[in-house]
């Protein structure tokens, strides 16, 4: 066990994270030149296009060190803030970190909250400035930034490059001397906790695991604690480029079991592996994950309903992060409604869903999570705007907020705080980390985050500006239903639950965006945005004119006249019983509103 070292790699987006972990694999040879391409851990198709890691992925490496191999096993770990929880998982199954700061940017929010959560977590932390062979590399003030931010002396910073592979020796020595071994008995009872887990169409789930005591040996006969059940060990095995079959892993060691589960509601990450014979305790510090952002998905045609069911399931047990539960609309069928980490997350599952599952489905608008409290004194907690108590009924509403710190540079104090006021922020404080960069932070609703607020910002700041953010608490707010009526029809796939100071511009703007969307019939559409009974904006689309005076050639006016006035009277009634049809474009315009 003394020769076993587990670690982390964590950083903001962008700053070369899985870059590094190509060169660590190719230095420690566990990758052959012929499989060698860039970023070879991100396996997904989305991950390549984006250029973002999605998952984190787990891989072991051999290094030699004045004549002992030691093991290394890595966790690579996405930067994006909507991935955190990723993260969370992944620090939680190591006892060490390599902090990584690109030279060019110096520290940025994401860095200081994953920081946070591995000095949370009792992890070593080993901090590297990458990217120094580039040409706007700023050494000497990154350097005082991460002393500043950890504390650490110049000398245990390490210099480095993902691309050209410089520094790279003294990196993997550093993990050797710095990083400490796992601690763990073989002998206790087993206990292994389960970070992650993938769904295999032939083998049933395969799930990841860090054994902390204890050793798990092939045909063992195993239990989940969390749910009780129990399952034979078929296979064991470590995680290196592919699959690799072992005997037995003992404590300190991370890697695979297939036990030819089938059903994705019997595991759950973060649950603790056992033995049968002889069980150990839950091990515990494993966090429920808490959504921020609902939305419903619907299948497109209602026949598929049981399919993206089943496509859920395996979805989820690769991302624990995606919670869901079952939702009826009259406009879209039954279908669920999800709770996502953020709209990016949000965006990747959909996208997951069309290519791994071959899903199309229709998103509503996304909302977050209220507290609604009755006259009685009964709290409802709404994820759904149909889930929103009468007017009547209603005494009061909460709304969650959020902490926000955002790192930019000077220049754009003016613009952050323009935006940011203006999204109802209350600023808490102003700090200056160094002389070109400062901290700003800020309370605001969580709601007015949601939609657009990450790319506004980037746009204000020209991409100079980083984001995280955390829950704090949940506040009364005059938050309203607004409602969208096409033909004083209520179409519930499209309210929305919003403050009442943005109402009305919003219910326009959608309107407007609906008359461009929805197609022409032979009968007017009235839409309306409405707020109970008061109908705050409207639209009509004029009826397309079928031209039933053709066969009139020649002749007196009056017989044109009476075809018209016919026409007339059908069309009274083809409103009456005339029903609209919504194109799919209509609920994505809804997420793309300026």
């Amino acid at each position: 066990m003394k020769q076993i070292r587990n670690f982390c790699i964590i950083a903001h987006i962008d700053h070369g994270k899985s870059t590094l972990a190509d060169r660590l694999l190719e230095h420690t040879k566990t990758i052959g030149e012929r499989d060698m391409m860039n970023q070879v851990l991100d396996d997904m198709d989305l991950e390549r296009e984006k250029g973002i890691t999605i998952k984190s992925h787990a891989i072991q490496m051999q290094y030699l060190h004045n004549g002992t191999t030691y093991i290394f096993n890595l966790i690579d770990t996405p930067g994006h803030v909507d991935f955190s929880y990723e993260v969370s998982r992944a620090l939680a199954a190591c006892e060490g970190a390599l902090l990584l700061v690109d030279a060019t940017q110096g520290i940025q929010a994401q860095t200081i909250s994953n920081l946070y959560l591995a000095i949370d977590n009792d992890l070593e932390i080993i901090p590297i400035i990458n990217k120094i062979d580039m040409d706007g590399a700023k050494i000497p003030e990154v350097q005082d930034q991460i002393i500043d931010l950890i504390g650490c002396k110049e000398d245990e910073i390490l210099l480095a490059s993902g691309k050209t592979g410089i520094g790279i020796e003294a990196i993997l020595e550093a993990i050797v001397k710095r990083i400490p071994a796992p601690t763990g008995n073989t002998e206790a009872p087993l206990q292994a906790l389960m970070f992650d887990s993938v769904f295999n169409s032939f083998r049933g789930i395969i799930a990841y695991f860090r054994v902390f005591n204890g050793t798990l040996k092939k045909g063992d006969k195993i239990k989940f604690v969390a749910t009780g059940e129990e399952y034979f060990a078929d296979e064991v095995g470590v995680l290196k480029l592919g699959m690799q079959p072992v005997n037995e892993i003992s404590a300190g060691n991370v890697g695979y079991i297939i036990t030819g589960i089938k059903n994705a509601k019997e595991v759950k990450v973060g649950d603790t592996i056992t033995l049968a014979s002889n069980p150990g305790e839950m091990i515990k510090g494993f966090e429920e994950v808490k959504p921020m952002v609902f939305a419903g998905i619907f299948p497109v045609v209602t026949e598929d309903f049981e399919e993206l069911r089943d496509s859920m399931d395996k979805l989820q047990l690769n991302d624990a992060s995606l919670t869901y539960e079952l939702e009826t609309s009259q406009a879209l069928g039954f279908g669920f409604r999800c709770g996502f980490l953020g709209l990016l997350h949000m965006e990747i599952i959909q996208e997951r869903l069309e290519r791994e599952f071959n899903q199309t489905v229709i998103t509503t608008v996304p909302n977050v999570s209220f507290h609604a409290y009755t006259t009685r004194g009964e709290k409802i907690i709404v994820n759904n705007p149909a889930q929103m108590p009468e007017l009547t009924k209603l005494d009061r509403i909460e709304e969650p907020y959020i902490r926000a710190q955002i790192i930019s540079l000077p220049e754009y104090i003016g613009n952050i705080m323009t935006l940011c006021l203006g999204k109802r922020g209350i600023l808490l404080n102003q700090s200056y980390l160094t002389t070109t960069r400062v901290e700003l932070i800020f309370e605001m609703p969580l709601t007015e985050i949601v939609f657009d607020f990450y790319d506004k910002l980037k746009s204000q700041t020209r991409g100079y500006a980083s984001f995280d953010y955390t829950p704090i608490d949940y506040r009364e707010s005059d938050i309203v239903k607004m409602d969208i009526l096409l033909n004083s029809e209520k179409v519930d796939a499209l309210s929305a639950l919003i403050h009442r100071s943005r109402a009305q511009d919003f219910g326009r703007k959608l309107c407007e965006k609906l008359k461009e969307l929805l197609p022409r019939q032979q009968f007017q559409i009235a839409i309306q945005a409405a707020i109970g009974a008061k109908v705050i904006a409207r639209e009509n689309i004029s009826a397309m004119r079928k031209d039933v005076t053709a066969k009139c050639y020649g002749g007196d006016i009056s017989r044109k006249r009476k075809l018209l006035e016919k026409q007339k009277e059908g069309k009274k009634r083809m409103r009456q019983i005339g029903n609209v049809e919504v194109p799919q474009e209509a609920f994505l315009a809804v997420l793309k509103l300026d």
